[in-house]
């Protein structure tokens, strides 16, 4: 079925609305496109959300191998909390970028799905992707988080096909 137009100019008098946008590594570009296609008037606010389990058990491991008096500088948790960061920053300029239009970033650490779900809170569209399995609609086409976002998700959601599905 064809999607509907997007509005050329937004409605006389209407207050402002915001899209915000989750990216990430995966399905990013699909859901920029859809932002500059579905929202064109709207405040745009990019979001991206590290999981931090990950450098939390390089933490944990390192800790517990080493015990008490490890150097920290030589923690493995650190250094891929800051390899995350770069790399969530890299993706959220990038996604500004491919945008074309001024729009806000926030990046978030913790568990993704309530970060997107509290995120969303003040938004009036969430723009986000399908991020299961490819070619095949309904709930298998969801991943855990995104299917968690869309159940709790406070506002209308509006979910896009990534690239190559």
């Amino acid at each position: 079925m064809p999607h509907p137009p997007a509005a050329t100019d937004p409605p006389a008098g209407a207050a402002p609305r915001t899209a915000l946008v989750w990216i990430t590594e995966s399905t990013w570009p699909a859901c920029v496109d859809a932002a500059r296609e579905r929202a064109p008037h709207d405040a745009v606010v990019l979001l991206h959300v590290s999981d931090d389990e990950v450098a939390e058990a390089a933490h944990r491991a390192y800790a517990g191998l080493l015990g008490r008096g490890h150097r920290p500088d030589r923690d493995p948790g650190a250094r891929l909390e800051a390899l995350s960061g770069t790399a969530a920053a890299d993706l959220l300029e990038a996604a500004a970028h491919r945008l074309g239009r001024p729009c806000g970033l926030l990046e978030h650490h913790g568990r993704v799905e309530h970060e997107v779900v509290r995120a969303a809170a003040d938004a009036d569209l969430l723009i986000c992707a399908r991020d299961g399995e490819r070619g095949h609609p309904g709930p298998h086409s969801l991943g855990h988080a995104t299917r968690f976002v869309v159940d709790h998700a406070t506002c209308p959601v509006l979910l896009v096909w990534p690239y190559g599905a």
